[in-house]
């Protein structure tokens, strides 16, 4: 076993609106995450559970840097609400109001908007079809799939349906048609949203490498996204989801994302538990 697992590995457990997540704080020691670990502390059953695995690391050019595992030990490219739970953990370790995170999105701002709330500001969305990316050239804004969903990029691909009722869609056979589908080579979140106003939506989502998700921030960003560019709603909505409700502020500096985090628990995953992954 690598010596780094001597002593175990310290996480924390924390969830937005019930998309939970496993977070290790690796800047002082580092840490080689890998599929087969990732895949062994998301088993609900013999290890801890979660929706994304997030690893924060030391930056020279930022507060922190975040990585992203999900379930299936597949790296995600962003993850909304993770990145407001620990941009919330390392604000009130250092009694900051504000901070800047990088990913693999790139530089993340982030603030204390009160109440509790913790405000993340996603990035520009990606709108051509090369950057979401899809297989080959078309019309984002309605592509050629039963349904005429939208395609959006927020640093990992976004397939949103508009529906009457979104409860009605069975997303457990639904979502997963869809996160396969040969438009996106690397998979897709799918979200189906019904339209309960002009600032107001219902949304649920799968999400890929994971399933179905209690909330996903960039899903909510991308559906966001996706009604103002339809004309749906205006650029600023709340968005129920599952697990809460998220409100999105689609501004010039790019999408914002407010909402509550949890930091539940701590602990340590045992060195024979990490052993037996290896």
């Amino acid at each position: 076993m690598d010596r780094m697992f001597d002593t175990g590995l310290p996480f924390m457990k924390m969830h937005g609106l019930g998309n939970d997540f496993v977070v290790v704080d690796a800047r002082a020691r580092g840490l080689a995450m890998t599929p087969a670990l990732a895949m062994g502390i998301a088993d609900r059953h013999r290890g801890i559970g979660f929706d994304q695995l997030a690893v924060i690391a030391a930056s020279g050019e930022a507060d922190a840097h975040l990585t992203f595992w999900n379930s299936d030990g597949t790296t995600a490219g962003a993850c909304g609400n993770a990145t407001r739970c620990i941009a919330r953990y390392l604000m009130d370790e250092d009694g900051a109001d504000a901070l800047t995170l990088t990913t693999e999105r790139g530089a993340l701002e982030a603030h204390d908007a009160g109440g509790g709330l913790t405000s993340v500001n996603m990035g520009a969305p990606q709108l051509n079809w090369r950057e979401i990316p899809l297989a080959e050239e078309m019309d984002t804004l309605e592509l050629p799939i039963e349904g005429g969903p939208v395609a959006t990029g927020m640093g990992n691909p976004h397939c949103s349906f508009f529906v009457e009722n979104a409860e009605a869609i069975p997303l457990d056979k639904f979502g997963p048609r869809y996160e396969h589908h040969p438009l996106f080579p690397q998979r897709t979140n799918v979200q189906v949203a019904s339209i309960i106003g002009p600032d107001h939506l219902r949304m649920r989502v799968w999400e890929r490498g994971v399933g179905l998700t209690l909330a996903s921030g960039s899903s909510s960003c991308a559906v966001a996204v996706a009604a103002a560019r339809r004309g749906l709603t205006g650029r600023s909505v709340r968005i129920d989801l599952d697990g809460g409700t998220l409100m999105i502020d689609w501004r010039e500096d790019g999408v914002w994302m407010t909402g509550p985090t949890m930091h539940v628990a701590s602990g340590t995953l045992t060195p024979a538990f990490l052993a037996s992954l290896t």
